[in-house]
């Protein structure tokens, strides 16, 4: 009888680690900017963004560097190991062949000319978390 519940409850274990699998870099900032919100991304480059790549399976996200122009990302540049920066030359597009816009921080999917799937992450434009009341204890003495 402990064998039969063993098996039952390793197999219950199994089955439930297949579906509750880790989020990716990308889910975890887009879960943050849902719950936080984020503040407007302005003209300007900005230095500390993260681009989440979308490819079949697998999402993976590095760090880079945009220019916003009108409320649209107009380029991109990525950072290296070394912390130097090259353009990214490729032409990139939103769905609607434009320039991408941003929402809530986060750039709408991109497209570049060689179908390769994107997101810009404005990481610093996330607001910080609420705060809570602190609590007090009330000593047992009064």
């Amino acid at each position: 009888m402990k064998k039969i519940v063993l098996l039952a409850f390793a197999t219950v274990v199994s089955i439930s680690s297949l579906f509750a699998q880790d989020e990716n870099c990308y889910e975890k900032l887009e879960n943050a900017f849902l719950e936080r919100g984020a503040y407007t991304v302005s003209d300007d480059i900005h230095r500390n963004v993260i681009i989440s790549f979308f490819e079949e399976d697998e999402v993976y996200c590095v760090k880079a560097k945009v220019r916003v122009e009108n409320g649209f990302i107009t380029s991109i540049f990525y950072y290296f190991d070394d912390n130097t920066s090259e353009l990214y030359d490729k032409k990139f597009y939103n769905d609607k062949k434009q320039p991408p816009s941003i929402e809530n921080g986060i750039s709408e999917m991109i497209t570049n000319v060689d179908g390769e799937s994107f997101k810009v992450i404005f990481i610093e434009k996330l607001k910080p978390k609420k705060k809570n009341l602190k609590r007090v204890e009330i000593p047992d003495d009064l």
